[in-house]
């Protein structure tokens, strides 16, 4: 079977579930998440991904075996109500899942809207929760970039990398929460820039995406640099000064000095 005929037939399977599961009383929720949920990025190899809440008496065990069947390219997840209600959040330990609801799209949903609300909880950032993780990831973040700095200045390049690579996901971390936002998968970085873009033309898809890049090369301890020195202001302005000042006399090898 071709990956196009494959598509067609997994779009009719997925059809045939929604109508399969709107009859089932114990399904209370479908929703639907992945690249199906964000427009240019599914192709005919994109599956279909499927949490289905159902009654917390409900055992998967007990469901059709076609509702549960994971394939190619339709996987569905059964989880109970009080374990989807806590599923992505913090705590749950599987809080690297949050970014998969976010655009996510409910099919089905209790009359009072429950499951709507819960998976719209989970794909975004409450200010509480930004107000703890933004200066967390914005300190991790200054943290590996001076790790990298130092390891360039020292003449440790494999170690001065290996930190840049690591302070861009604190960075991405920071820069989304700080916007009370959910920081993307990898695979839909670009997409979501390009899509939901953030507050500030330096974090632009077209300027921050090959800044990334360059910080993961040769250009590394530039383009680190460059990434501090155009978030210090915006920092300061939501607040977080406090956690550059901590930084003291390192803040000059961070900004482009000696230290």
């Amino acid at each position: 079977m071709t990956a196009i005929a494959s598509a067609a037939a997994a779009a009719e399977e997925y059809a045939a579930l929604l109508n399969r599961v709107r009859r089932d009383h114990r399904v209370l929720g479908l929703v639907l998440t992945g690249s199906r949920t964000r427009e240019e990025l599914a192709t005919e190899h994109s599956g279909y991904d499927v949490y289905l809440v159902v009654e917390d008496a409900a055992r998967s065990d007990t469901l059709p075996a076609a509702l549960i069947r994971p394939d190619v390219l339709i996987n569905v997840m059964v989880l109970p109500l009080a374990e989807f209600r806590v599923h992505a959040l913090p705590g749950s330990g599987t809080e690297w899942n949050r970014y998969a609801f976010a655009h996510a799209k409910v099919e089905m949903d209790t009359a009072d809207g429950l499951i709507g609300d819960l998976v719209a909880a989970k794909g975004t950032l409450g200010r509480d929760e930004s107000t703890v993780l933004a200066p967390e990831q914005l300190d991790a973040f200054l943290s590996s970039a001076y790790r990298s700095l130092k390891g360039d200045r020292d003449g440790q390049p494999l170690a001065a990398g290996l930190d840049a690579a690591e302070a861009v996901p604190y960075f991405l971390s920071y820069v989304f929460a700080a916007h009370n936002r959910v920081r993307p998968y990898n695979k839909y970085l670009a997409w979501e820039l390009r899509h939901h873009p953030l507050s500030r033309p330096e974090w632009s898809a077209e300027r921050l995406l090959p800044l990334l890049g360059e910080v993961l090369g040769p250009r590394g301890p530039a383009a680190i640099r460059r990434l501090v020195t155009e978030l210090e202001p915006h920092a300061r302005a939501w607040g977080h000064g406090p956690v550059f000042d901590a930084w003291g006399d390192d803040l000059p090898l961070l900004r482009g000095g000696d230290a």
